[in-house]
């Protein structure tokens, strides 16, 4: 179905820039007059076209003589037409006008020459004339001409010997004015030059401002570069020289000094973890005199994002309701990410001039790196999103709805889709998710590192997927026995998420974790009892030997508990031979064996066949650990082989 959508273009509000000069002074260029627009469209007339439109009288032949004379009246009045021409009139004027300046010129022309007309000048009164007079004008024009001239080789003079007596690593100030401007938004106000540092181009809505004054070093401020000395030994080091710069930045009092955020998660007042976010690092405070421009920009843009992205979390902590509300104290946010753990996001200012505030220093506990990216992109994409709109938007004017509300009409979205597309994540709720879901993988990571440790047989390998979002990530676990991996290999894959787990098992099953690490803990326990037993069987079937029953939920025995006991039994190739193997999720493994004929069997009164003798006699528990053999399938192997080999 197709359908219209109405643009509007409007004509840009500013002139052009004609030219920016050295100083950074913008020069417009002048919108054009009455006059000018005038004679801009009359240069579009063409004059070629000079002949007038003939006017024609057609005339119809009648059949009735006496009807002759009306129907001519008629066609000669409607044959005359206006001209519909808008600029027929401007035409006809300047085509007279045109005419009598040719008139014009062509009297002169004769006049000029003499022959024809004679114009006599008008006689004027003389004008006494006095020579004193005019030897002192004339003396005072030559000395303001000459002290212009002085006062101009004077300014070369001072700008050559600057020139030769500056030192080479100090740059020129216009082309350092230029390289500013480059990187940075540069307007002159009267006769300073002041600069923006803040972000309300990319549609920032944070009223700090980020205004800085640059203006040209002073000789005295400018260092002298000294020949270096010698060191004596023993003595201490002479500090680096000043950078040479010849542009002096004025940064406001409130974005001097070095910011960041601190993010710290803590567990019953247990320190978990913590990130900080320093964008400037470990470098020179921007209080410092001597340190360069772009240094002390950088620093100062730093500490106003830092407050920017401190007051938007703020605002949304306020905004947000939460099961358990946000809380907003000074300079800190506390938001609760799981029960018992807290996430605090502090901003921390020194400005090096206050002792309380210098002496803060980051925490002493390895950050996490991907908190602190994360905390720190989600501002610059929200900068990212509103400076690049998708195509097609207006030139100017209010942007309108997004492209995929624009069609949702034609695409006969309901209220539900309607509603699902208005809605928008904080940055205080992704940052939580992306904590919550920083704590699932820590604890995941934990109960297999755990589990690992404490079972040696088999063994468990934890792959983690390399490539995950924030909030989503993947581990496929393998359960294998060293050396017997080609017999049997169970495999799981983990998905976890922000505040649950899901699990897909080897056969399909999807299960559903909370955040508890304990649920867990009990499933891979369950894992490494099935895999024992799909092991036995898989390595019976290599031996030779028959499968007979196998359950998973056995109901004989003493009630586990965690989870339920798994079983299987197996029977030598002639059937002499028996194996039980029980699987528990606390006692381990047991291993038990029977024979056939019975050695107990006597026959009597009752029972007087001897068929009855092949029944398998009780069974007899093996100590495993007695047992040679690297692991449990090692000492299965050894212990088929010398039933097998007995009979």
């Amino acid at each position: 179905m197709a359908y219209s959508v109405n643009i509007s273009v409007e004509a840009p509000i500013e002139n052009q820039i004609q030219e920016i000069t050295y100083d950074g002074q913008e020069i417009y260029q002048a919108p054009l007059t009455l006059s000018e627009s005038l004679s801009k469209f009359a240069q579009r007339i063409d004059f070629s076209k000079t002949s007038d439109t003939e006017v024609t009288v057609k005339k119809e032949p009648t059949e009735t003589n006496g009807d002759v004379k009306p129907n001519l009246e008629e066609d000669s009045k409607d044959s005359f037409q206006s001209s519909l021409w808008p600029w027929d009139s401007v035409r006809n004027k300047l085509r007279s006008a045109h005419t009598e300046i040719c008139v014009l010129a062509d009297v002169l022309a004769i006049a000029k020459e003499k022959r024809y007309m004679v114009f006599d000048p008008v006689p004027q009164e003389q004008v006494e004339t006095k020579p004193m007079v005019q030897i002192y004008a004339r003396k005072k024009a030559l000395a303001g001409a000459a002290s212009v001239l002085l006062t101009g080789s004077e300014r070369l003079r001072n700008s050559q010997n600057e020139l030769s007596n500056r030192n080479r690593t100090t740059p020129d100030f216009h082309i350092e004015l230029l390289r500013l401007r480059q990187n940075w938004r540069l307007k002159k106000v009267s006769n300073s030059i002041i600069g923006d540092l803040s972000y309300r181009t990319a549609g920032s809505k944070y009223n700090q401002t980020g205004m800085f004054e640059v203006t040209k070093a002073e000789e005295d401020d400018k260092p002298i570069p000294s020949p270096p000395q010698s060191p004596l030994p023993g003595a201490p080091a002479t500090p680096a020289p000043k950078s040479n710069s010849a542009l002096r930045v004025t940064v406001p009092s409130e974005l001097q000094g070095v910011a960041y955020i601190e993010v710290l998660c803590q567990k019953d007042q247990e320190d978990l973890c913590s990130a900080q976010i320093n964008l400037l690092g470990s470098g020179p405070t921007a209080t410092n005199p001597d340190i360069h421009w772009q240094q002390k920009l950088e620093a100062a843009q730093n500490v106003l994002f830092c407050k920017e992205l401190f007051n938007q979390l703020a605002k949304e902590a306020v905004q947000l309701q939460a099961p358990i509300p946000h809380m907003v104290v000074g300079n800190q946010i506390m938001a609760n990410v799981l029960p018992g753990i807290q996430l605090i996001i502090g901003l921390c200012h020194s400005t090096g001039t206050d002792k309380k505030q210098s002496n803060q220093s980051p925490s002493k506990i390895e950050h996490d790196h991907v908190l602190e990216h994360s905390l720190h992109q989600l501002l610059r994409e929200v900068h990212h999103k509103n400076t690049h709109h998708p195509f097609p938007h207006p030139s100017s004017g209010p942007l309108g709805p997004s492209k995929r509300r624009c069609i949702a009409g034609p695409n006969a979205s309901d209220r539900y889709e309607l509603l699902e597309m208005s809605k928008s994540q904080t940055l205080l709720e992704q940052i939580i998710q992306q904590a919550q879901h920083f704590f699932m993988r820590k604890r995941t990571e934990y109960v297999l590192d755990t589990i690992a440790k404490e079972v040696k047989d088999p063994l468990i390998v934890s792959h983690w997927n390399a490539l995950n979002s924030p909030t989503q990530a993947c581990v496929k676990i393998n359960i294998m026995t060293h050396g017997y991996d080609a017999v049997c290999r169970t495999s799981l894959v983990v998905h976890v998420g922000e505040k649950s787990l899901k699990c897909v098992c080897r056969d399909g099953r999807v299960m559903h974790m909370s955040y508890e690490p304990q649920e867990l803990r009990d499933l891979i326990f369950c894992h490494i009892n099935q895999h024992q037993i799909l092991a036995v069987q898989a390595l019976a079937k290599c031996m030779g030997w028959q499968f007979l029953a196998n359950s998973n939920h056995l109901g004989i025995g003493a009630v586990e508990p965690l989870g339920n006991a798994s079983s299987c039994i197996l029977a030598s190739p002639i059937g002499d031979r028996l194996i039980a193997v029980r699987c528990e999720p606390q006692a381990g493994v047991q291993v038990s064996i029977a024979q056939s004929p019975r050695p107990d069997f006597f026959p009597g009164r009752l029972v007087t066949e001897r068929k009855w003798e092949h029944l398998c006699s009780s069974y007899r528990e093996l100590r495993l650990e007695k047992m040679e053999g690297r692991n449990f399938l090692h000492k299965m192997e050894l212990l088929m082989a010398s039933l097998s080999s007995s009979t």
